[in-house]
């Protein structure tokens, strides 16, 4: 079971048994009838999108070319991609070593590529830092990291409007 699968159980056990510590009526449903195994049957695990791990939105990108296509950037949740309006979710940055995410920028001259920048773009005890900046090239398969590995903190990330080769960076740094 991963992380998210997890964190997806323990609310559904946490939901279950708070009727039951808040003095739901005890009228034969107890504790032990709502943790049977009938309970949970038929509940498939699964992503249901970026606000399950942390729930602070940093970025937002929408295809230009497809409204249907977004890549959300998760505080502390990675990167997420939809392609029908945020029906389904797919996480895409799971495989990178920073989970912490400030910025996601499409490029405007191919919608294919993908530019994230890592650490929250926010100040305080909460924030996780980052690794660099990172693109892909399909649209958020596979990701190569470009450099800034000590910027900890990206905040935006811009396209040059007549050259893609060129793009400019906001790093704040260490915090």
């Amino acid at each position: 079971m991963n992380p998210r699968q997890k964190i997806v159980c323990f609310g559904l056990v946490l939901a279950l048994l708070c009727p039951v510590s808040f003095g739901a009526s005890s009228g034969g449903d107890d504790a032990e009838n709502r943790l049977s195994t009938s309970t949970f049957k038929g509940l498939a695990m699964r992503a249901i999108g970026p606000a399950l791990m942390s729930g602070r939105i940093a970025d937002i990108a929408i295809d230009p070319t497809n409204r249907s296509t977004w890549y959300v950037a998760v505080g502390s949740g990675g990167v997420w991609k939809t392609v029908n309006r945020g029906t389904t979710w797919t996480p895409l940055f799971d495989e990178q070593a920073s989970y912490s995410i400030g910025c996601v920028t499409i490029d405007p001259h191919n919608p294919q590529v993908i530019y994230v920048g890592t650490g929250e773009n926010v100040g305080g005890r909460h924030v996780g830092f980052g690794d660099g900046i990172y693109r892909s090239r399909d649209g958020g398969k596979n990701w190569q990291q470009l450099g800034l590995e000590l910027s900890e903190h990206i905040s935006k990330i811009v396209v040059h409007p007549e050259d893609a080769k060129t793009i400019y960076v906001a790093a704040q740094g260490p915090l």
